[in-house]
């Protein structure tokens, strides 16, 4: 049997689960939301959950790696655009910047489940540092040289934890001009 374009796709109760447990874990935490809160908010039975999703822990990877994949999709845009290197990490910090600017900004889902999960052998830390390992690993593709990348990845992650702690707008405004001076120290 052959299947169709709609199979393919995920269904409307998976990505509803999805999208309710994504905006409860990153609005919450993801410890302090039990499955009963989440099967209520999205309006599905336990068994439909546990069809998508064996467990929770399998819902927290889907959560992380729709945020990893929301943030791939950025940034590969920048880099498909193919600018010069302290344009395109211009770009990518702007679209940090906004972030931090939004309603309902609460730091980093990566950072903020590292805290929640800090094994470093738990499959959720696991795809908090294989996230962390692609974002190095491209920002020093754009600037062709690692340490600048590592300066770069330790301003994001500064202004991602102060952002939800401080003014947004003052977080922003130090975060991109941290961003002009490891560019003018390149120079």
């Amino acid at each position: 049997m052959r299947r169709s374009d709609t199979d393919s796709r995920p269904s409307e109760a998976r990505s509803r689960l999805l999208s309710t447990a994504s905006r409860i874990f990153y609005a919450e935490g993801i410890h302090s939301v039990g499955i009963d809160r989440i099967v209520a908010e999205a309006q599905v039975t336990r068994a439909t959950l546990y069809r998508h999703f064996p467990g929770k822990e399998d819902l927290v990877l889907a959560h992380l790696a729709a945020a990893d994949q929301a943030i791939r999709d950025q940034v590969d845009q920048v880099v498909a655009a193919d600018l010069p290197a302290a344009d395109a990490l211009r770009a990518i910090s702007r679209g940090i910047a906004g972030a931090i600017r939004s309603d309902g900004f609460r730091g980093c889902a990566f950072l903020n489940a590292a805290a929640e999960y800090p094994d470093p052998d738990h499959p959720v830390h696991q795809a908090v540092l294989a996230h962390r390992q692609w974002f190095l690993d491209t920002v020093t593709h754009i600037l062709g040289r690692v340490p600048d990348a590592r300066h770069y990845v330790m301003l994001r992650d500064g202004a991602m934890a102060a952002g939800c702690l401080f003014d947004p707008a003052l977080i922003c405004e130090t975060f991109l001009e941290g961003v002009e001076g490891l560019l003018q120290a390149r120079e």
